[in-house]
């Protein structure tokens, strides 16, 4: 089914037209659906109608889709000939009509369960996720704070993502059999009836996100440093969100005085995500037979993922299509390890990142990134007495984070390519924003001459700085 939004898809439930041909195409095909109680609007019946019609929906878009299936395995691999073709192109826009309705339900679903679990209070202590509004006050998406971005249990709660009674225990495994046309429950046939993505892919069921979603925290030194993510849920490109550029200064009055006049307090973000994608394989024997690849293929997605996050996110150009990152933001405070860099022997430029910001009044830093080359150099200092050189006290309870995607080869002065850079702040202060879930699409013939099965995996995201002076980078560091 085609990437539409909710204005799309009450548009193609709309069309009698359309409605009255997949009605045609189902019964001639011997594929009945109930009709819906007292002419109601998909999903507004209720949430045990809502379960039970999509239920239905969703055996009658296997159907189809078994039916489609039956036309390719007639053309036998050749071109289909007209009439096969005909039937295919009926079959698929009765497809697309039954799936609109799916989605549709599927999100008043979703809708209902948030708010019942928000006044009900289910959502418990860690609540549900803070909602995102961009610059004209239009809900755009779910914050996830990092604190639950380290908690899958936590993930699943504040986007209302619960397993349904009709899963199956589903896992990231068995969706990646299902889209390599292996062994398919009947959780993992709904799963890809509905989740058909613009690219050609399947969309990877909100179900599994939570779990991918936690893998990502100690993949990415960003997200490890406390930024935190934003699931969109707006179709739109682009949006514009308030960002802070200056802190006012207030100032004592008079009565009836005048009142204090500072600099502009906030600036325009765009966020527009772009696209992120990688390739990986995998034996066919492997996928087919292995009991134990659910950790592997957690891990795979969301390493391959974070060390590309890490690098836009501190080093993006933005210049399309790399979105901006932390070194290119402007008025993020830059301190230097001198004209042409320098070796770290001591904790003064770490303490004078902590001086930029500090005397920027913006929030004091807790973490810094840097190379693992270097966070080593700093760890091996040592004094006179051949002891571990303590850290001063202002910058003792900032935690350390490494990254190998951090350049060791940078210029400065007459350094050499041998230069570094450290990335200092309070990093709750940057967020990630995802257009939309990872999708997987099978690349069923790159790697079919060594027995493999190929993937490609997407998604598509964009960081924002929401006050870059609370940030400092480092540069000139050698080793």
């Amino acid at each position: 089914m085609p990437d539409f939004n909710i204005t799309q898809l009450r548009a193609e439930l709309g069309d009698a037209r359309k409605a009255l041909n997949a009605k045609a195409t189902m019964g001639k095909l011997g594929i009945q659906l109930s009709n819906s109680k007292n002419d109601q609007p998909p999903g507004m019946g209720t949430k045990s109608e809502n379960l039970e019609r999509r239920a239905e929906l969703r055996r009658a878009s296997n159907a189809l889709a078994g039916e489609a299936r039956k036309i390719l395995d007639e053309a036998k691999g050749k071109s289909p000939t007209p009439d096969q073709q005909g039937r295919f192109d009926e079959i698929e826009a009765a497809m697309d009509h039954v799936n609109a309705e799916i989605a549709l339900i599927s999100n008043q679903l979703d809708l209902d369960d948030a708010a019942e679990a928000s006044f009900s209070g289910r959502s418990g202590s860690r609540g549900k996720g803070s909602a995102v509004h961009d610059r004209d006050g239009r809900r755009i998406g779910t914050l996830l704070t990092n604190a639950v971005l380290r908690d899958e249990s936590a993930i699943r709660n504040a986007i209302g993502t619960e397993r349904a009674s009709g899963d199956d225990g589903m896992t990231l495994t068995d969706f990646v059999r299902g889209v390599a046309n292996m062994r398919r429950t009947e959780a993992v046939q709904n799963a890809l009836s509905v989740g058909t993505d613009s690219a050609g892919g399947y969309t990877v069921p909100t179900v599994l996100m939570p779990g991918i979603m936690s893998a990502l925290v100690p993949a990415s030194s960003l997200l490890s440093a406390g930024a935190n993510v934003v699931l969109l849920t707006d179709g739109a490109k682009s949006f514009t969100i308030p960002g802070i550029a200056t802190v006012p200064t207030a100032a004592w009055r008079l009565e009836a005085g005048n009142l204090s006049v500072s600099d502009p307090a906030f600036r325009a973000i765009t966020v527009e995500p772009q696209s992120l994608a990688f390739i990986f394989k995998i034996s066919r024997e492997l996928l087919a037979d292995s009991p134990n690849l659910e950790q592997s293929l957690r891990i795979a997605v969301a390493q391959s993922f974070g060390v590309a996050l890490d690098l836009a996110g501190l080093r993006g150009s933005g210049t399309a299509p790399e979105i901006r990152g932390l070194r290119n933001v402007t008025n993020v405070n830059i301190t230097s390890m001198g004209t042409n860099g320098a070796t770290p022997t001591n904790f003064t430029q770490l303490v004078a990142g902590w001086k930029a910001i500090a005397t920027a009044n913006a929030p004091l830093p807790t973490a810094e990134i840097m190379h693992p080359r270097d966070l080593a150099t700093y760890a091996n200092l040592i004094d006179t007495t051949n002891q571990p050189l303590r850290r001063p006290e202002l910058i003792a309870n900032m935690r350390q984070y490494q990254t190998s995607q951090i350049p060791t080869n940078l210029v400065q002065g007459t350094s050499g390519t041998v230069c570094s850079e450290i990335y200092q702040g309070d990093f709750t202060l940057m967020t990630w924003y995802f257009r939309e879930q990872v999708s997987m699409q099978l690349l069923s013939e790159l790697y079919a001459g060594t027995g493999e099965v190929a993937f490609a995996c997407h998604v598509r995201a964009d960081v924002a700085v929401i006050y870059p002076q609370a940030f400092n980078v480092i540069t000139g560091v050698k080793p």
